[in-house]
């Protein structure tokens, strides 16, 4: 990986690129020497690149040093071969008229150095990034990787791709903000151009990162549609009340509900700070950020499958089953129901891990059902074994949930004394593995 400047590296590397220029180099240098970490600088210079963020960290921090110490020759940047898909970006402050005329102090500005940078890059390279808190440089190493790998082999589910999500802490958005506008102070004493006012988002890069080695060493695709989800959820309980701030300056943005345990969600805060006059902002937190001390935690790794949906009919030729469990003041009036012998065996065939069973009306006890049957869904939550999907035919994943057909007949059996699941007009593959019972 080369950046602008940087001596050529070993034809085994990867492709060398160029991505920062000369215009460039000051916003570099200002967010190195408090102590942003490369990813952050390359997010903040609004490098699309996504090869160039896989790189290691040593290597980004030691070509990031070799561009701010070459010479200002070369200001042309090399583009990849293949164009990477456009990146989403997210605006950092909305503008307003005369802003860029203004100056917050009075001091004759300096242009920052790369000597002076010398001394922040060998403290930086193992300090905490004060933007990311650690995301692009701890959580992106292959020993984080393996760490989420292990957590999705353990919890043996079946899936042939997977969606990666991850959870962030509503801070970093303060932090991102507080980052810029010290970037943009800086560039306006200096009398230097500003173009652009968004980055390249932080959940973004990350993912650009981490997609890579989450398929090799699962050995799946990434896939936005699939229906395998594997989540992180990262927490810095070090910063968490940095954004406590936006609550005083725009109380309406931050209003309590039932099914939060924080006022404080990162739609929440961003919308504040999309609210936050400049000079109010500069007021309650600094600018640039200091960096933590810890890095965050990431404090759940969860997979789990979509939810699989059974539509179908059943019949039901018993006058002694309810359809759902009959339980009056804590005690079990009747041995089982329908809900109960159509689910539990669903259950065990997908290795679900709970149901929700709905029909098209109900019946009494003792009513049967006859004739065309009723119609009746059942959503698997948490579906380990999904081998049916994979059956042509079967199911569609193209578009909406997953629905098996199956046409389900209940009656009594010779063998024992409760009804039980018959599958004479299931599909040929499920037959006996629902029920072992033959039909009178």
């Amino acid at each position: 990986m080369l950046l602008t400047g940087a001596k050529p590296k070993a034809k085994s590397d990867l492709p060398s690129m160029s991505s920062l220029t000369e215009k460039d180099r000051p916003i570099a240098q200002l967010l190195l020497n408090t102590g942003t970490c490369p990813r952050c600088i390359l997010r903040f210079c609004c490098v699309g690149s996504q090869m160039l963020y896989r790189h290691p960290h040593e290597d980004l921090m030691k070509d990031l040093q070799e561009f701010l110490k070459s010479s200002q020759e070369e200001e042309d940047t090399v583009c990849l071969d293949v164009a990477d898909p456009p990146c989403k970006r997210i605006r950092l402050e909305h503008r307003e008229e005369g802003a860029d005329d203004l100056n917050h102090n009075g001091a004759i500005p300096q242009r920052p150095s790369a000597d002076s940078g010398n001394a922040a890059m060998e403290s930086s390279s193992g300090k905490v990034c004060n933007v990311c808190l650690g995301i692009l440089q701890e959580f992106c190493e292959a020993d984080f990787v393996k760490k989420v790998c292990q957590k999705v082999n353990s919890a043996e589910y079946q899936f042939t791709s997977f969606v990666f999500s991850v959870s962030l802490p509503p801070q970093l958005s303060v932090r991102e903000r507080a980052a810029w506008l010290g970037v943009k102070q800086q560039m306006r004493n200096l009398g230097l151009p500003l173009p652009k006012d968004d980055i390249v988002q932080l959940k973004e890069a990350y993912k650009w990162i981490i997609h890579p080695q989450l398929s090799e060493e699962l050995g799946v695709p990434a896939d936005g549609k699939s229906l395998f989800e594997v989540s992180v959820v990262f927490a810095h309980p070090e910063t968490d009340e940095e954004c406590h701030f936006l609550a005083t300056a725009c109380p309406d943005c931050f209003k309590p509900a039932k099914n939060k345990q924080s006022v404080f969600t990162r739609m929440a805060v961003i919308k504040a700070l999309e609210k936050i006059k400049e000079e109010d902002f500069l007021q309650h937190f600094p600018c640039p950020p200091s960096s933590p001390k810890n890095l965050c935690d990431a404090l759940e790794i969860q997979c789990n499958n979509g939810a699989v949906f059974v539509a179908g009919r059943y019949n039901k030729y018993s006058r002694n089953l309810p359809q759902t469990p009959w339980i009056i003041d804590g005690e079990r009036k009747l041995e089982s129901s329908v809900e109960e012998l159509i689910s539990e065996h669903l259950m065990a065939e997908f290795k679900a891990d709970s149901f929700n069973f709905s029909s098209s009306g109900r019946e009494d006890v003792d009513v049967r059902t006859l004739g065309n049957a009723r119609t009746c869904t059942r959503c698997l939550l948490g579906s380990h074994n999904l081998h049916l999907l994979l059956i042509p035919g079967f199911s569609s994943q193209k578009k909406g949930p997953l629905l098996l057909p199956l046409h389900l007949m209940l009656q009594p059996s010779a063998r024992r004394s409760s009804p039980c699941l018959c599958n004479s007009r299931q599909p040929s593959h499920l037959a006996g593995s629902l029920c072992n019972c033959s039909i009178n």
